[in-house]
C-alpha cells in the first residue's frame, strides 16, 4: 500500500500562521486516496491539541474537515502523538476515524517492518521533559485541564509553546536531539524490532543505514518537518522517497 508520511506541521491557526494553515489544507486536499490510500502523521500536527467533551477548536475546522474528507474518500489515516499533541484521543479517533497511536505503530505490508515514531522523550539528558510527559498524560492532569475554559487553554498553550521554542532554539540543543533520536532508532533496529524506523520531531531530515550481525541491514529515516520545509516521505511498500512541496508535483 502506497503511504504518504509527514511530521511536525505545528498548526497554530492564528496570526502569521494563517497562511501555513491554508497551505496545509491545500496539501491535504491534493492527496489522492487512490494513489495514497494510507497517510501517516508523525506527531505535532497541531502546536497544541486538547479534547474537551463538547468543544473543538474552531481555528482547526478547515484542517479537520479536510481530514474527514480524506477518510470519506477511503484513505486510512494514522496519527502518532507528538510532544505538542499527545492529548489526541476520542474526537480524532471516533469523530474523524483516525488511528491514534500514543507512542508508535509498526506497519508491515509485503515489504520491510516499518516502525513509525514521533521521537520525543528519547533523549536521556532531557529528564525534565520525560518527567513532564508522564505528568501531563496522567488522568488527574487531563481532568483538571478540562476544567479550564478553551480560550484560556489555547492562550496558555501558546505561551508555553513559545517559551519552549525560545528555550530550545540553540543549534547545539537540536544537534543533541538529532543524535538522541538517531541513536534510539539504531538501538531499536539492532534489537531487530523493525527493519526501518521513521521519525519526526527533530525538524531535520536524516537517512542512516547500519549493518548488524549476519549482514542484516536496517535503516533510519527522519522526514524533516512540514512546517518550514514542506517535507514529506513516500513509501511504496519497498522504497522510500523524500519529497517537498505539493503532492501532485
Amino acid at each position: 500500500m502506497k503511504t504518504l508520511v509527514f511530521a511536525d506541521v505545528h498548526l497554530k491557526g492564528h496570526g502569521d500562521d494563517a497562511a501555513t494553515l491554508d497551505e496545509f489544507v491545500a496539501f491535504l486536499r491534493g492527496i489522492d486516496p487512490t494513489e495514497f490510500p494510507r497517510v501517516v502523521m508523525l506527531g505535532d500536527l497541531f502546536d497544541f491539541w486538547f479534547e474537551y467533551r463538547h468543544v473543538i477548536f474552531s481555528e482547526y475546522f478547515e484542517v479537520l474537515r479536510a481530514l474527514a474528507d480524506l477518510r470519506d474518500s477511503g484513505a486510512e489515516l494514522h496519527l502518532i502523538c507528538g510532544n505538542h499533541d499527545f492529548w489526541a484521543g476520542r474526537f480524532l479517533r471516533d469523530g474523524l476515524g483516525i488511528h491514534v497511536h500514543p507512542d508508535s505503530v509498526t506497519i508491515e505490508d509485503e515489504g520491510p517492518r516499518v516502525l513509525f515514531v514521533h521521537g520525543d522523550g528519547v533523549n536521556p539528558s532531557d529528564w525534565s521533559y520525560r518527567l513532564y510527559k508522564r505528568f501531563a498524560r496522567s488522568p488527574i492532569v487531563v481532568g483538571g485541564f478540562r476544567l479550564i475554559h478553551p480560550d484560556w487553554a489555547m492562550g496558555i498553550a501558546r505561551f508555553v509553546s513559545g517559551m519552549s521554542r525560545r528555550f530550545k532554539s540553540g543549534r547545539r540543543d537540536n544537534d543533541r536531539e538529532i543524535e538522541a533520536v538517531r541513536e534510539h532508532a539504531r538501538r531499536i533496529l539492532e534489537r531487530n524490532e523493525a527493519d526501518v524506523v521513521i521519525s519526526g520531531h527533530t525538524h531535520a531530515t536524516d537517512d542512516q543505514t547500519w549493518e548488524f550481525e549476519n549482514g542484516r541491514k536496517a535503516r533510519y529515516l527522519n522526514t524533516g518537518d512540514w512546517m518550514r520545509d514542506r517535507a514529506y516521505l513516500i513509501w511504496n511498500g519497498q522504497n522510500f522517497t523524500p519529497k517537498r512541496g505539493k503532492t501532485n508535483t
